[in-house]
């Protein structure tokens, strides 16, 4: 059993590290390109106004690298694992739609020029595969819980205060 576990996590730090890896690259690569021509690939899934396409060309691969850099970095595993995991779903939905639709468009994964195809599907679909992987070890491993506080006295088991000293008062 705890070799299984073991094994297990090595796979998710694995996965962890790989789609960190994959979401940095694919950012570099679009970031390094005039936005236009990510937006081309955008706009060419037919889905969204211009206004949206370009406001998603522009940030989306700033939002790739930050997420692959958490990812790879291994902090807030559960929110960046499921973030991946939506955001893999939406691209994979998306390309798939694209192919059953007959449209011959570039996926605009990593850069323009890669046009949908059966091998676009299956890298898209096991990367999903791996990040819901990922997102459920995050999910079943057991938080890391704060050091318990000091446990309080019970009231009634505190001294009363002592009364004070005072003068004598000159009224007396």
């Amino acid at each position: 059993m705890a070799s299984s576990n073991k094994a297990l996590r090595g796979i998710a730090l694995i996965l962890r590290i790989v789609l960190g890896a994959v979401f940095v690259y694919a950012a570099w690569v679009k970031l390094r390109l005039p936005w236009q021509l990510f937006a081309m690939s955008i706009d060419s899934y037919q889905l969204l106004p211009p206004g949206p396409v370009e406001l998603l060309a522009r940030t989306l691969p700033w939002f790739e690298l930050l997420l692959g850099v958490v990812l790879i970095s291994g902090k807030w595993l559960r929110i960046t694992s499921a973030i991946t995991s939506a955001l893999l779903l939406v691209f994979f939905t998306l390309i798939v739609r694209a192919a059953l639709k007959g449209q011959e468009i570039s996926c605009g994964c990593f850069g323009p020029g890669e046009t949908i195809s059966w091998k676009t599907m299956l890298r898209d679909g096991s990367m999903l595969a791996g990040s819901l992987f990922l997102t459920a070890m995050a999910f079943l491993r057991p938080r890391r819980s704060p050091p318990p506080a000091p446990a309080a006295l019970p009231l009634e088991n505190i001294p009363p205060a002592p009364a004070p000293n005072l003068p004598p008062s000159e009224s007396q």
